[in-house]
């Protein structure tokens, strides 16, 4: 029957100008590659692309079938095709000739009117008619196959074999049908010898790891995330301020008109089939010309049907996302436009590559072997960087094929000026400064607020020195919405962040940036089993806790969380050895530190010996204010501070005055009456607030203000090299113990505090300013709002049994016996 079959093809064939042969392949292979240049079939890939549409043509295009009957025997006959690939398309192609085609006569009849209509060759129409009038007489002499033969032959013939790749890890390929069918597979030059030339025009990628790198940009970002923001931006405006949005960008965004448009008429906002499909034929290209081998354009066609499987139900949205998409990128509303002969092929043809739907393209094996490709290429953490990095800085997505490659110079120095303008970190610092900014002790204050509200329990809303205002209160009472997620990542992204810009920069050594880049990882992947849970604890407390001072990153988080292709997805998720990027301290040394109150800003890590630039700055401060100018000065006056202190300076030189107001009254009139020095003045100022109790002076224990006063000291002892890490841990120790001996809970303590303030400040006439930046300093401290002024309310004070319900993370500090594991 294929005998049957290959005969009537042949016969076919003397229409085009052959001479009778007994097999439709049996032409000089040299000759056929001639005849296919000839008729303008150049490759492969074009070839596809004849045969695809020869097949598809509409009703009444026999001249469209005949052609492709020969370009089938032409290509079979040069090797293009393999003979069997050949034959398939001839009875695939014969069969679609019988159902049109009553008998001979009408196929002959219809064969003559569309290439009359379409115009012949001079001196053809003559050979083509002696050809016709041939295949008459044999039909009517019953001599070669006739029409009736052929129906019979085909009838006993099995259904004809699929045209396209059957192998599983070629499946993927059915994507890039949309703008070159794959006919044969594995790919070769031969079927796009243009594909070199093709990826330097239409993306000016002229290397490997350029197209890798495009490549993993479609996948992870690509244009679709600007649309998508900005989408979700224009849907929470009127239209006025649509129109607004669309006259302040459309300079630099061409497509601002039709996505206000899209969103206006309530067109479905979806489009990112624009960049994956674009990843199948870029991935083709790379194939054919040899930039990569074909396990990797198959892992990568994989990955975007992997994605697209995700995305789409069906080809129709397939086609329209990627319509919106093609529209946004041209500037220009092309859904209106007529459905092209491809289009419509592939939505609707028998013989379509686009019949098996989308979310069947990939068996388990192959989807498996594409993601773990994927992720080698994404496996270091540096790449996690860049995934924290890219919600700040979306063009570090450019990046992804090698995070440490060199950058332009004025990317560098934009870098090191955002360090040095934002951060104050310099390049003499070292990269070891970089660990001052992770902050393991906010994460734990967080968590411990979200647990203590979830039950109920929060701080107070009043204390002595005033209230927050409402917008602070409501900001703090939200933490209850968040308690279910691990705080770490507020805080871990931003250190994320100066990582990336640090290396940017190329100030500091390379190797302990990639360590504190490891250390990163593998907290991050005990902390959060999955990206998803790491995003959505993102969101959480960014939704929380949004900065004032930057743009909210709500909207990029949610992004992420909901692209299936965006990097997070796609990181090297790994449980190693347990390391962070810096020190943890223990709740009792935390609890220690913060005993400095509103003296200082709040202390969320345990402090490391500084930079040079920063002991500079620090002894400067040290020596300016308390005199101390080496580490022997600092611990004799530590051991001052915690034995007596300003506190005992009262006790002997103004508390006695308590029990006898005449006499102090009597020394108030004789420093008033004369001239006074510095030191005199200061023993006036200080006698005239025991006369007048100012601020409790006479009635509060002022030990808070040793005890702030010498944990702000020990911290810079520390930061100097004066204290090594036992001796400041002694030094906390006794100023806990301290604190228990004195008070019973942070409102008396900030009571001390404040009237040591108050009654120690020298003469000023800004006094009444400090003091009241000192009262809302402190209403923030003991009440919690804003949530990042101090860590007081979520810490049980020293000496006093534990108060707090346990966190329900395990992101908090060691020492803490209720965490749960």
């Amino acid at each position: 029957m294929i005998d049957a079959l290959n005969a009537w093809w042949a016969q076919q064939l003397v229409l085009c100008d052959w001479a009778f042969t007994p097999h439709p392949l049996a032409v000089d292979a040299g000759a056929a590659e001639q005849r296919l240049l000839q008729l303008g079939i150049t490759s492969r890939g074009e070839l596809a692309e004849q045969l695809f549409h020869g097949l598809g043509a509409p009703a009444g295009s026999a001249d469209r079938l005949l052609g492709a009957l020969e370009w089938a025997a032409l290509a079979g006959a040069a090797g293009w095709l393999d003979a069997d690939q050949a034959r398939h398309w001839a009875h695939h192609l014969t069969r679609r000739i019988t159902s049109d085609y009553s008998d001979l006569r009408a196929w002959l009849a219809d064969l003559r009117r569309a290439l009359g209509a379409r115009g012949w060759e001079v001196g053809a129409d003559d050979r083509f008619i002696d050809a016709c009038q041939a295949l008459a007489k044999l039909e009517t002499d019953g001599e070669g196959i006739t029409w009736d033969a052929l129906e019979n032959a085909l009838a006993k013939l099995p259904a004809p074999a699929p045209l396209w790749p059957q192998q599983p890890e070629a499946q993927s390929w059915r994507l890039c049908a949309l703008f070159r069918p794959i006919i044969t597979y594995p790919a070769s030059h031969t079927d796009w010898p243009e594909a070199i030339e093709w990826l330097a025009h239409v993306w000016d990628v002229h290397d490997r790891d350029a197209l890798i790198g495009v490549i993993l940009w479609l996948g992870a970002q690509g244009e679709r995330q600007r649309w998508d923001i900005e989408a979700r931006e224009l849907l929470s405006m009127d239209n006025a301020q649509r129109m607004e949005w669309q006259r302040s960008v459309v300079e630099e965004s061409p497509y601002a008109p039709v996505l206000n448009k899209f969103v206006a008429q309530g067109e479905p906002l979806e489009w990112a089939a624009w960049d994956w499909l674009r990843i199948v034929e870029l991935a083709w290209a790379g194939a054919c010309c040899g930039l990569l081998s074909q396990e990797e354009a198959d892992d990568l066609a994989g990955h975007a049907a992997d994605l697209m499987s995700r995305r789409y139900h069906d080809w129709y949205a397939v086609l329209n996302a990627y319509g919106r998409g093609q529209s946004l990128f041209d500037g220009i509303d092309r859904r209106d436009k007529t459905p092209s002969e491809r289009h419509q092929l592939l939505l609707h043809s028998a013989h379509s590559p686009w019949k098996r739907p989308p979310r069947e393209l990939l068996d388990e094996p192959t989807r498996k072997a594409s993601q773990a490709r994927i992720r080698q290429w994404r496996n270091t953490p540096h790449h996690w960087l860049l995934a924290l990095a890219s919600v700040r800085e979306p063009d570090a997505m450019l990046r992804q094929i090698d995070p440490s490659a060199a950058l332009p110079e004025e990317q560098r120095a934009d870098a090191a000026l955002y360090l040095q303008e934002s951060l104050g970190l310099h390049a003499d610092e070292g990269a070891h400064a970089l660990a001052r900014y992770w902050l393991p002790a906010q994460a734990h204050h967080l968590n411990q607020l979200a647990a203590d509200a979830v039950h109920g329990v929060l701080p107070p809303s009043q204390s002595w020195f005033g209230q927050p205002t409402p917008e602070e209160l409501k900001q703090r009472n939200a933490v209850k919405g968040v308690s279910r997620h691990a705080a770490t990542i507020h805080m871990a992204e931003k250190f994320a962040f100066y990582l990336h810009m640090s290396l940017d920069s190329g100030l500091f050594d390379r190797a302990p940036l990639m360590e504190y880049a490891s250390a990163l990882r593998s907290c991050l992947c005990r902390f959060y089993p999955n990206a998803k849970r790491l995003l959505e604890a993102w969101f959480a407390w960014e939704s929380c806790l949004p900065e004032p001072e930057h743009s909210s990153l709500v909207n990029e988080i949610i992004w992420h969380i909901e692209d299936p292709g965006s990097l997070f997805h796609w990181l090297d998720w790994r449980h190693d050895a347990w390391r962070e990027p810096g020190s943890r301290p223990t709740l009792s040394h935390f609890t220690a530190m913060s005993l400095v109150g509103p003296l200082n800003s709040a202390v969320w890590s345990e402090p490391q010996p500084e930079s040079a630039r920063e002991c500079a700055e620090i002894r400067e401060w040290v020596e300016s204010h308390y005199h101390l100018s080496n580490a022997g000065d600092m611990q004799e006056f530590l051991t001052y501070m915690l034995e007596s202190g300003d506190r005992q300076e009262y006790q002997i030189n103004y508390a006695p005055y308590t029990l006898n107001t005449e006499r102090l009254s009597a020394e108030i009139a004789i420093l008033e009456s004369g001239d006074c020095a510095e030191d005199e003045r200061h023993h006036l100022l200080r006698l005239r607030r025991v006369r007048d109790n100012e601020d409790g002076c006479n009635e509060v224990d002022m030990a808070a203000w040793d005890i702030a006063q010498l944990v702000d000291l020990a911290i810079a002892a520390r930061q100097l090299g004066w204290l090594d890490s036992d001796a400041f841990a002694k030094v906390l120790d006794r100023a806990y113990q301290l604190a228990a001996d004195h008070y019973a809970g942070w409102q008396e303590y900030a009571m001390g505090m404040y009237a040591g303030f108050s009654f120690f400040m020298g003469e000023t006439p800004e006094r009444e300013s400090f003091l009241a930046g000192f009262r809302q300093a402190l209403v923030a401290w003991v009440c919690g709002a804003p949530v990042l002024a101090g860590p007081w309310v979520s810490l049980d004070f020293p000496g006093n049994k534990p108060r707090h319900f346990a966190p329900l993370h395990i992101d908090t500090l060691p020492g803490d016996q209720r965490t749960l594991h």
